[in-house]
């Protein structure tokens, strides 16, 4: 993918801006509603939340060091990386969902948990916004995050909010399912 960081910025804020406005009523949901399963199997929509904010308390610190260490440079394309592109593919949600295991730190399944999680996931997208106008001011190219799974992989700082993006997507749809 190859495109003007103006724009990939623009719309990832934009995409942010949604998911916060569409998990507001959930904040007006009961813990009970909120944690009920589909099936035994699968998660909860509070499950869903902490799920993506434990991979925020990773990736919203890495990004805002690298941003924060960066040399200002202004880098007018984005082309993704290969591996960035598969990843951030991945991610997104498709109408037959592809099933992916979860790593054990990062999986929710049995937690108590309470409406916090959602006001967590708001706290840290607020967050992500603040990071996308600073990151105006660097070379999303060039910027380079360390990934949870393996800190030999690293990936370009415009792939990086993609894959967060895309994957706080893809469980916003599974939190909408579980509730339904």
């Amino acid at each position: 993918m190859k495109v003007k960081s103006d724009i990939l910025l623009t719309e990832l804020e934009r995409m942010v801006k949604s998911h916060i406005a569409r998990v507001q009523s959930y904040l007006d949901m009961n813990a009970s509603t909120l944690n009920k399963k589909p099936s035994p199997e699968s998660w909860s929509a509070l499950e869903c939340f902490e799920h993506l904010n434990r991979y925020g308390r990773f990736y919203l610190p890495e990004i805002e060091n690298r941003i924060q260490s960066a040399t200002p440079a202004k880098g007018t394309q984005f082309k993704s990386s290969w591996l960035g592109e598969y990843f951030a593919q991945s991610m997104l949600p498709k109408e037959k969902l592809n099933k992916m295991n979860t790593f054990k730190n990062m999986n929710p399944a049995g937690s108590n948990l309470s409406v916090s999680a959602v006001e967590e996931f708001i706290e840290q997208q607020n967050r992500m916004l603040r990071l996308l106008h600073n990151a105006r001011q660097v070379d999303l190219k060039k910027v380079k995050t360390s990934i949870s799974i393996s800190k030999w992989i690293k990936l370009r700082l415009g792939d990086t909010f993609r894959v967060v993006i895309y994957h706080n997507l893809r469980h916003l749809e599974q939190a909408k399912r579980a509730i339904q």
